[in-house]
């Protein structure tokens, strides 16, 4: 078996798509503002062959022996695990199939170096536990197999974790009430049954938070904070035998209460509803509810989008936003002013991804969730049609300070085949170096001694490269 995924790895990796720059608005097919295209992998590649193969969620893992970064992307009949370490080469190391046929919800959440992977409507999937360290020095595609499956559970729509307490939250598990599964996951490989709670009707998806929030009666409970399909409500789940309910929320228009998340300082909670849109006519729709006092938590203010896309899952990093808008991409909010109250300026747009170019329609195409959490800065989408995307703030990557001098012509730029490197005063080129913009030489000339030097360009994958000449020079350059 992994002879035969080598071979197919080998015939696809031509179409893994390289850096994009975000130009005028577009990089590539995509339109953007504000974030380049890093590397692309098809769900062809990501995905087996069985049934209709499409991309559902993701979530990322960093490796702290290492240092590597790792994208693990849920598909309709597997998990796909990628290193990105290098976000311009990304290498696909292999999948772990499904252990109970297909399925569009497949999620899967991280915890102590190991991945727990569930999936909706497909009969006895039950938990799946793989050990990430795996992943370690794995340079061919492999056909990977689970470490552990916990089956006291069949289908479950998604999987939560409390990293704080080694706590997994299965929601919407079809043979355990449909409210919360209760697994200690603190040894990853021996999951351990800590019950049911079903009281609050169907939890759709969950965040759990050990609490440091403004309310300082439930400092250091374990808060889980649920989107039960319609309505919102606030658990004290510190003890798995004694669930006590908070308080819980409804709202006008309420289509299907979906997901949501915390700002970091955990006094707003940010909602999406995955069916507004669609119910009611209206632009995308975020709300915002200010949770000071959990046991009476109010609406803050609504963001409205500038297209009738359904939000999809949202999640916060320091003060943005990360939306997946399913056919309007991935949305960027500032969030700095979350507090004011106003629909205008809580929350502002400051750029996107648009992952589905046709349109921004009302339909559940495109974007299906983002992970914005590694170091690098580094963001990865899983898109439905598209697969594993990898994207970045334009700019922000680069070898060191760079020297522009009027002086030094590149031409052309952009270019495809070759480009006219040259000094306009006659200067003498002495050495040439082009380098990613993650600073990867990728080509060195010495010893030049001319005025002007053609560049052969038609080797480079298309995207930004840096070109330093004479060691002290730099000017970028794209190959389309």
């Amino acid at each position: 078996m992994v002879k035969k995924i080598f071979y197919f790895f080998l015939t696809i990796s031509s179409t893994y798509f390289a850096q994009t720059p975000c130009n005028n608005g577009m990089a590539g097919e995509y339109p953007c503002n504000g974030y380049d295209l890093m590397a692309r992998i098809p769900v062809s590649v990501l995905a087996n062959t069985d049934g209709n193969p499409e991309g559902s969620d993701i979530w990322g893992w960093t490796d702290t022996t290492t240092n590597k970064e790792y994208a693990i992307a849920a598909m309709t009949n597997s998990t796909a695990f990628v290193d990105i370490s290098d976000p311009l080469n990304p290498l696909f190391l292999g999948r772990l199939d499904s252990s109970a046929g297909n399925s569009f919800w497949r999620d899967v959440k991280i915890y102590n170096n190991h991945a727990f992977i569930v999936a909706d409507n497909v009969g006895a999937h039950g938990m799946q536990v793989f050990d990430l360290t795996k992943l370690r020095g794995i340079t061919t595609p492999q056909t990977f197999v689970a470490d552990k499956l916990y089956s006291d559970v069949s289908s479950c729509h998604n999987i939560v974790i409390n990293e704080t307490n080694g706590i997994a939250y299965l929601v919407d598990c079809k043979n355990t009430g449909r409210g919360i599964h209760f697994v200690d996951i603190s040894d990853p490989i021996n999951p351990i049954n800590l019950g049911n709670f079903n009281d609050e009707g169907t939890t759709h998806d969950a965040q759990v938070v050990t609490y440091k929030g403004p309310d300082t009666r439930y400092t250091d409970k374990e808060i889980l904070i649920g989107s039960n399909e319609t309505k919102v409500v606030i658990l004290d789940v510190t003890d798995k035998n004694n669930i006590e309910k908070i308080s819980a929320i409804n709202y006008t228009q309420l289509g299907y209460t979906h997901q949501g998340w915390f700002t970091e300082d955990q006094r707003y909670f940010i909602l999406g509803d995955e069916t507004d849109e669609q119910n009611f006519g209206m632009n995308t729709r975020t709300l915002v509810f200010d949770f000071n006092d959990l046991e009476n938590p109010i609406l803050s203010s609504t963001y409205s989008g500038p297209s009738s896309a359904i939000d999809h899952n949202g999640y916060v990093k320091g003060n943005e936003f990360f939306m997946a808008s399913y056919r309007a991409g991935i949305r960027v909010l500032d969030i700095t002013n979350i507090g004011s109250g106003n629909n205008t300026t809580s929350m502002t747009e400051t750029g996107y991804f648009d992952t589905y170019p046709a349109n921004n329609g009302t339909a559940f195409n495109g974007a299906w969730s983002i992970y914005p959490y590694f170091s690098s800065d580094n963001l990865i989408i899983n898109d439905i049609e598209r697969g594993l995307l990898i994207i970045r703030k334009s700019g922000t990557l680069s070898i060191g300070d760079e020297t522009l001098e009027k002086n030094f012509s590149i031409s052309p730029n952009p270019t495809t085949t070759e480009t006219n490197i040259r000094f306009l005063n006659n200067e003498t080129i002495k050495s040439i170096k082009v380098y990613t913009v993650l600073g990867q030489k990728i080509f060195e000339k010495n010893n030049i001694n001319q005025a002007r030097y053609v560049l052969t360009t038609n080797s480079f994958k298309k995207g930004i490269y840096i070109i330093k000449i004479n060691s002290t020079i730099t000017k970028k350059i794209v190959v389309k």
